[in-house]
């Protein structure tokens, strides 16, 4: 049996980028018999950008929603808030303690980060360490994630090899699962989507404004009864990400022929996101109005989860002499 392990920040409504590169892949991992999945919300890791506490709450709440949207099973793997198992903090130390500051410094996603912030905080800097005690504290073995987030688990790996190296064989070292077609999602200007970017396609919004987020992706001005290039278009891209091979071919065949401006395939978009995930839609609606459900799957949850961390903190304790 592989245990997986995979968390996403509640920095708000989980967009189609976070769907697609982790949320729908964990999902379909954890329903192999074989596997043992743990799945969390990282409302530690929003904390090193967001202040508004109602906002905080409100983003989890909406993370959990969607993966519960989505059919994770809580019953047979476990679903868990971050900030509910107080053991990662201690573990974080722990790590601290034997992580070089140049490995930090040298973060792709802090680095890029940092240029953007005016105000570059240490939980940021330290970011990769609380993501490596969230996965060692677990003695998860898999972890899935996107091409972005390889050198984090690189990361996460050399730190457990130092504890290892340094107190004896005490951590498992993880090992990366990439979904190669998925790995960075366009988002509507083209660049990876993201929230910081602006640049997101939200599917749980109300038809009207899910439509409007749509027709604001950006195109080349290329006139409508000319045929159209689909490599770099975001549109197609989106829309082969989504579609079965047979749809991607239509939509393929419209593009080269012509008299098929963007307008038309931004429709096609829509009009797809709203049948592909019609039940996922209603079901967030339904946990959100009501997010009592939502509560004691993560309190059902943060049970199991702190029995498995405080048996690894345990071990961990102990080697370091405490």
């Amino acid at each position: 049996m592989a245990r997986i392990l995979t968390g996403i920040q509640s920095s708000g409504i989980p967009h189609l980028g976070n769907l697609l590169g982790a949320i729908i892949p964990a999902i379909e991992l954890s329903k192999d018999p074989e596997n043992e999945s743990l799945f969390f919300i990282a409302d530690m890791h929003s904390l090193t950008t967001i202040r508004d506490a109602e906002l905080l709450k409100e983003n989890t709440f909406a993370t959990a929603a969607a993966w519960l949207a989505f059919g994770f099973n809580t019953d047979s793997n476990i679903f868990y808030r971050q900030s509910d198992i107080p053991e990662v903090c201690e573990m974080m130390w722990y790590l601290n303690c034997l992580t070089p500051y140049p490995m930090l410094a040298n973060a792709h996603s802090f680095k890029d980060k940092a240029s953007k912030l005016h105000n570059v905080n240490a939980g940021l800097f330290t970011y990769p360490v609380l993501m490596a005690a969230d996965i060692l504290l677990y003695d998860a073995e898999i972890v899935p994630v996107g091409k972005d987030q390889i050198q984090h688990i690189e990361m996460t790996r050399d730190m457990a090899g130092a504890f290892n190296h340094t107190y004896g064989e005490t951590l498992v070292e993880p090992k990366t699962n990439v979904d190669e077609r998925v790995m960075i999602i366009p988002g509507t200007d083209g660049q990876k989507m993201s929230k910081s970017y602006n640049n997101f396609i939200n599917i749980f919004l109300t038809d009207k404004k899910l439509r409007k987020q749509i027709m604001g992706i950006q195109t080349d001005s290329t006139a409508m009864e000319d045929p159209k290039e689909t490599d770099g278009c975001n549109v197609f891209t989106l829309y082969k990400l989504l579609a079965t091979s047979e749809e991607t071919a239509v939509m393929k065949a419209n593009y080269e022929g012509g008299n098929y401006g963007y307008g038309h395939a931004k429709q096609a978009l829509y009009e797809l996101i709203i049948i592909k995930y019609a039940t996922e839609r209603a079901k967030f609606t339904e946990l959100m109005e009501d997010k009592t459900l939502i509560e004691e799957e993560l309190q059902k949850g943060a049970l199991k989860a702190r029995n498995i961390a405080q048996s690894v903190l345990k071990r961990v304790r102990t080697k370091v002499g405490y």
